[in-house]
């Protein structure tokens, strides 16, 4: 089961690194790939997650050019982190009924749609509303269905948007951009109140240690736009995964 699980999850990455080309670049998802560099399609052996970017060597087998290393590094990370929701959730409720089936499910898709945001926006500075709208509404009916609180959700949803808002209006779009607030809302579909401070509060931390290196070491100027969507997404599957021990600590400290 959890070698299954976790196959599925590579597959899942591959379509993710498929969908965020193919998004930006305005392809069909359903034609077949082909590389960007040499213009040849690819057969289907040479498109097996993970494992032909290992038997190919990280190169294209028409013309040698070099795949990129994000194809296996998505795919491997999108395998662990559905592995990883399974065993997690396998561990509080029994697998075989309606309340598991629908969490991971709900998991599941919190990960896809966070990852194609960390993606997108570290590559294209971007936030698609038309992948991460919809994601984040059938994210809403998951937790309605597992009964969380409307009210809980509502304020999570307000605190989300209205956070980014805030910023937007007060810095008139230099501090963050209108992108965020649609990440702002998928963070409350996902985490509801009060785990969405935790996410934003080290998402900011993450943030801002990742900037202070960048300037230091003169990777980055203070005029230099650093996408703020990565340390969300990490910032919502941290606490997806870890906010209740998170909040806990915090208030016995």
């Amino acid at each position: 089961m959890l070698i299954i699980i976790f196959i599925f999850g590579l597959a899942i990455g591959s379509f993710l690194n498929a969908l965020v080309y193919r998004w930006h670049e305005k392809k069909s998802l359903f034609s077949r790939s082909i590389c960007p560099k040499c213009g040849v399609k690819i057969v289907w052996y040479d498109n097996v997650p993970l494992l032909s970017f290992v038997f190919l060597r990280g190169r294209c087998r028409s013309c040698q050019a070099k795949i990129s290393w994000q194809y296996p590094i998505v795919e491997l990370i999108t395998g662990f982190l559905f592995l990883f929701s399974f065993i997690k959730l396998s561990s509080q409720l029994p697998i075989s009924n309606f309340p598991f089936i629908i969490s991971l499910i709900r998991n599941w898709l919190i990960i896809f749609t966070g990852l194609f945001i960390f993606l997108y926006d570290f590559k294209y500075l971007e936030v698609e509303d038309k992948i991460v709208l919809p994601a984040s509404f059938l994210i809403l009916i998951g937790n309605f269905l597992l009964g969380f609180s409307f009210t809980k959700i509502a304020l999570a949803v307000i605190i989300g948007i209205g956070f980014f808002a805030g910023q937007y209006f007060l810095t008139q779009g230099r501090g963050v951009g209108l992108g965020d607030l649609r990440i702002g809302f998928f963070m409350a579909a996902s985490l509801s109140w009060p785990q969405i401070l935790v996410a934003l509060f080290l998402a900011y931390i993450m943030g801002a240690m990742v900037a202070s290196i960048l300037l230091l070491r003169e990777k980055k100027k203070l005029k230099d736009r650093l996408p703020l969507g990565p340390f969300l997404v990490v910032g919502t599957f941290l606490t997806l995964f870890w906010g209740e021990q998170i909040i806990i600590w915090y208030l016995n400290r």
